[in-house]
């Protein structure tokens, strides 16, 4: 599937394959460990052959790309902020990925405040002082760079492995 040599994302929502078909007897699901077995595993090995920085902006990437198609095949285009939120919540909630609220929105200013509990990536792991989600800020900002039709970033400004029960993501405008 993944053969040749590229510079650019090339993820498409098709090499995710028939899950149904290919699955008949274990279904879709799997447990958050084999989730993070793969993603902390992955992460390791970048950082071994790179840095943590260049690991970490391919996971931010990855996390963009992963937003995109998911807005793209998962939600509906609207215009309307309050239901792009509650689809977004319900997908990933039903997808078990994490419980989404909006702290704080403006509108005006494009700066939101989100929290995600009980989140994928890092929700019961040990305390290490770090930020960890950097799959997530990629993630989150691909959607409301496709909801809105602008770029967006997204930054964690708390997280479950500093003390937080929640990870906390400022969502803003991005600069040109």
């Amino acid at each position: 599937m993944f053969k040749e040599e590229r510079k650019s994302l090339q993820f498409d929502w098709s090499h995710l394959g028939d899950i149904e078909r290919g699955r008949p007897n274990l279904g879709p699901q799997t447990t958050v460990a084999v989730y993070r077995l793969m993603q902390f595993t992955l992460h390791d090995a970048i950082i071994a052959h790179t840095d943590v920085a260049t690991a970490n902006r391919i996971f931010h990437d990855a996390g963009q790309s992963a937003g995109k198609a998911f807005y793209e095949h998962l939600l509906h285009e609207t215009n309307d902020f309050d239901r792009f939120v509650a689809e977004l919540q319900e997908a990933l909630r039903k997808l078990s990925i994490g419980i989404l609220r909006v702290e704080a929105s403006d509108s005006l200013t494009h700066r939101f405040v989100l929290t995600v509990a009980e989140d994928l990536d890092c929700s019961g792991l040990p305390m290490s002082e770090e930020l960890v989600c950097t799959f997530d800020e990629g993630f989150i900002a691909a959607l409301f760079s496709a909801h809105f039709g602008k770029q967006f970033t997204a930054r964690e400004t708390d997280c479950w492995c500093a003390g937080d029960r929640v990870c906390r993501f400022e969502v803003v405008l991005a600069e040109r």
